[in-house]
């Protein structure tokens, strides 16, 4: 990685491709950034994470969402910020969900 690259929207940017995670239940992930599609009550845009998990034949399996990350009065200002996190912290908000996900089954 180049320093470039080290943040969701780098990678995205220096790859043309969104990253893609092994994560800590050893299934492939790639990641994307996406906001509402309507403001909250507040009139905010909420943006958050949600991670493709691929089959061994390659097709997406299922998915996990994160928590709203970040809040904006324009959803792509919601989105960039979400995009300025770094890949490890990225990477460590995966195995957060797939340990949820695995402690109520939902995996």
């Amino acid at each position: 990685m180049t320093p470039a690259d080290d943040t969701l929207a780098g990678y995205v940017s220096v790859h043309g491709r969104p990253p893609g995670f092994e994560g800590s239940d050893r299934r492939p992930y790639s990641v994307a950034v996406f906001s509402d599609d309507d403001p909250g009550p507040d009139g905010r845009y909420g943006a958050a994470l949600i991670f493709i998990r691929w089959s061994p034949s390659n097709a997406p399996e299922g998915h996990l969402e994160s928590d709203y990350l970040a809040f904006s009065d324009d959803p792509a200002a919601a989105e960039a910020e979400v995009g300025r996190l770094q890949l490890a912290d990225v990477k460590r908000i995966l195995d957060g969900l797939i340990a949820a996900a695995s402690r109520t089954g939902a995996n």
